[in-house]
């Protein structure tokens, strides 16, 4: 298991094994253990138990799947936290994710995510798929909102894992991508891990796997174009990285994007994460064999932002 975390103005200052104490939930004797046994990294190199955190100190924890169950808690502490359901019956749910929920637990997101609500709401989980992310059969980045599947039943897991592999379930996002964005089109740059900067993706990358992202042109503003976009395969971040690489990268995204904000008339707008928003998902049924076709409501802050385009500058088809 390896995961990464930047350290905040909140945690200045913090020795590390009391950081890792808190942050993991585990005594400062265990903390002490995997800082000992070099598994633990800050800014690439090996740190004393007692350093002292500072402000965007990158953190990596390195640990072998056979240690993991002892450093996280391995059962989902169920949250009563309020879900939107597009879909359910005794197999699976269909949920439209908020933007800034993680989906699972992970380092740094302990709870507050996406599996500690359906945990809550749902007392039948499957019982496959990892003990903090029971039934994910696929996932979307913290900050993107939109449908996404969770099996609770395990037959309707592995059918679904195999649906996903044989791209049997069709996805489609709504977007807004920076500039003129040709009308339509299919972008088949494959993407792999970045070498210089391991929490990014890249076309440029040394180990490549396929990635095929299409596109059509729904309105147009003076700076940005609406877009709805189908993903043929599912890399990590592959929308993302693909509309950057072309030049549009989406509105919001700090991490492969050139501004966080828009450019209107008189002012300027924070845009407050990337406009991405997984809209449309069409599948058979995994088991009753039947068409599921559910779209995901536009979220406040996308809808806000498309209100002030259409106010400001209107648009044309």
């Amino acid at each position: 298991m390896r995961e990464e975390l930047i350290i905040g103005i909140e945690n200045e200052g913090k020795r590390l094994d009391q950081f890792l104490s808190e942050t993991l939930k585990i005594s400062r004797a265990k903390a002490q253990e995997l800082i000992e046994k070099n598994y633990v990294k800050i800014n690439n190199s090996y740190k004393q138990k007692s350093y002292r955190l500072k402000i965007n100190d990158k953190l990596e924890l390195l640990l072998p799947e056979s240690y993991t169950r002892e450093v996280i808690t391995d059962f989902l502490i169920p949250q009563n936290i309020p879900i939107e359901i597009l879909y359910e019956d005794e197999y699976l749910v269909v949920l439209s994710k908020p933007p800034g929920m993680v989906v699972y637990p992970c380092l740094g997101h302990r709870d507050g995510t996406l599996m500690n609500a359906v945990a809550y709401h749902f007392k039948k989980l499957a019982s496959v798929g990892g003990p903090l992310r029971p039934g994910v059969v696929h996932r979307l980045d913290k900050d993107t909102s939109g449908a996404i599947i969770i099996a609770l039943d395990d037959n309707a897991y592995y059918r679904l894992i195999e649906m996903f592999k044989k791209r049997l379930i069709r996805k489609e996002y709504l977007t807004l991508a920076y500039g003129e964005v040709r009308d339509y089109g299919k972008i088949t740059s494959p993407i792999g891990r970045s070498t210089k900067d391991r929490k990014k993706m890249s076309t440029k990358a040394k180990n490549l796997k396929e990635a095929i992202t299409e596109w059509r042109v729904i309105k147009r503003f003076a700076n940005c174009s609406l877009l709805k976009v189908r993903i043929i395969t599912g890399r990590t971040h592959q929308i993302r990285v693909h509309f950057s690489s072309m030049g549009h990268p989406i509105l919001g995204d700090s991490l492969y994007g050139r501004k966080t904000y828009l450019e209107l008339k008189k002012e300027k707008i924070k845009i407050p994460r990337q406009m991405l928003h997984a809209h449309e998902i069409e599948f058979i049924h995994p088991l009753k064999e039947e068409i599921i076709s559910l779209e995901a409501p536009i979220p406040k802050d996308m809808g806000d932002i498309l209100k002030i385009l259409e106010g400001e500058y209107g648009f044309r088809q």
